[in-house]
């Protein structure tokens, strides 16, 4: 039997309205991407390509056109059902990193957990084996006014990958880091890929984008 792809999207589109005006920022995308694969969305600013991570992401709706993730149509789901799926499913890693100031790493890493049924024992191991798995176990006690801005990208990756996603996506996640420390964090999302995980990074930066297995430009609206 033929295995679907873990994203497929036909035809989305996304616009805003505002009063009278209307913004179109995504024209009829289609793709598809398999699980496993390490992909680079690339694009200039305003080309369209965080809406259409968002998307993926099931933080925001397309306007038209067919999403299905895992072969589900998630345009059928609730917003109760989208963001059950989305904690299990999809981890995030973002350039702002958006973590708690006053948690240590260790508890940021556990944050996502926290809403679901996991026995709270399991969580910490499983948060103190991933905070060793990005290189910071001796760290763990550290809040984030501690850590330098790669080793906070370090623990919202870890953050990211508590659940086991499917999916983890990554909104420009070298931004704010210099080229040395960026190339280090890629480094960790090919590990990542490597065991078996889907990641999808957004990125300008022709240097982080150059780790990916495959790139997509979107421009103007599409993708390509």
């Amino acid at each position: 039997m033929a295995q679907h792809p873990l994203i497929s999207l036909r035809g989305v589109t996304k616009h805003y309205l505002q009063g009278d005006m209307r913004t179109d920022v995504l024209r009829g995308v289609t793709l598809d991407i398999n699980a496993g694969e390490f992909v680079a969305l690339q694009g200039p600013s305003g080309s369209g390509k965080s809406t259409l991570l968002h998307i993926i992401g099931l933080l925001d709706r397309a306007s038209s056109g067919a999403y299905l993730l895992r072969n589900r149509d998630v345009s059928q789901l609730t917003d109760d059902a989208l963001s059950e799926l989305r904690n299990t499913a999809i981890g995030f890693v973002f350039q702002s990193f958006y973590l708690i100031p006053y948690a240590t790493a260790l508890d940021n890493v556990m944050l996502p957990g926290l809403y679901g049924h996991t026995p709270q024992t399991e969580l910490r191991e499983r948060a103190k084996s991933l905070l060793d798995q990005v290189g910071l176990g001796d760290r763990m006690r550290f809040k984030p006014p501690q850590l330098s801005g790669g080793q906070q990208q370090r623990v919202a990756l870890a953050r990211a990958m508590l659940s086991s996603p499917d999916l983890i996506l990554a909104d420009e996640p070298t931004g704010q880091l210099d080229s040395k420390t960026s190339a280090e964090i890629m480094s960790l999302f090919a590990q990542v890929n490597a065991q078996g995980t889907t990641v999808i990074v957004v990125t300008h930066d022709e240097e982080t984008a150059s780790h990916a297995k495959r790139r997509i430009t979107v421009l103007d609206g599409l993708a390509s």
